[in-house]
């Protein structure tokens, strides 16, 4: 498979949300997330490691990690859990604020290119089942960090106020 293969860009960018997730860990010293978000590592390798298996080889799938519909649950019970402690929202907000909430904001832009592309994929070859759901609450699952990381520094959220033309 060539490397610009779109298989390949999706479990490359798989890799790269990765990384971007250790770098988040890196800024959260004593963060009551940090445990899910070492879980998050894993499972992402747990993704790439099915995105970089070629879906016609029946024995190579034989080895592959679990996913299944938990992990999305897991995902879904973090984000109330975090929502329970928010004020809901009220308006669009700009990432920033904190180095930290700066990264869960790349890691939520990273994840939507991802499940972008896994859904490229999809169309043409067969992708995992739980793929693309499972991208889409992470997404989710990481803008909410972002404001529940806001909420924990008592970092005010930088509002959105469209520009208007005279």
């Amino acid at each position: 498979m060539p490397k610009h293969h779109a298989r390949v860009e999706c479990y490359g960018t798989i890799d790269e949300l990765n990384s971007h997730v250790g770098l988040l860990l890196s800024k959260l010293p004593g963060s009551s997330t940090k445990e899910y978000l070492k879980h998050l590592q894993v499972l992402l390798f747990d993704v790439g490691s099915h995105l970089a298996t070629n879906p016609d080889n029946e024995k190579a799938k034989e080895n592959l990690p679990s996913l299944d519909l938990e992990d999305i649950t897991r995902a879904e019970k973090e984000i109330d859990a975090m929502q329970s402690e928010l004020d809901p929202l009220q308006h669009f907000i700009l990432p920033g604020g904190s180095e930290a909430i700066a990264q869960a904001h790349i890691c939520r832009t990273v994840c939507r290119r991802t499940e972008r592309l896994v859904s490229l994929v999809s169309e043409h070859e067969h992708v995992h089942d739980q793929i693309l759901p499972l991208l889409n609450r992470l997404s989710d699952y990481f803008f909410v960090l972002a404001r529940f990381i806001a909420f924990q520094q008592g970092v005010p959220e930088i509002k959105w106020k469209p520009r208007v033309e005279d």
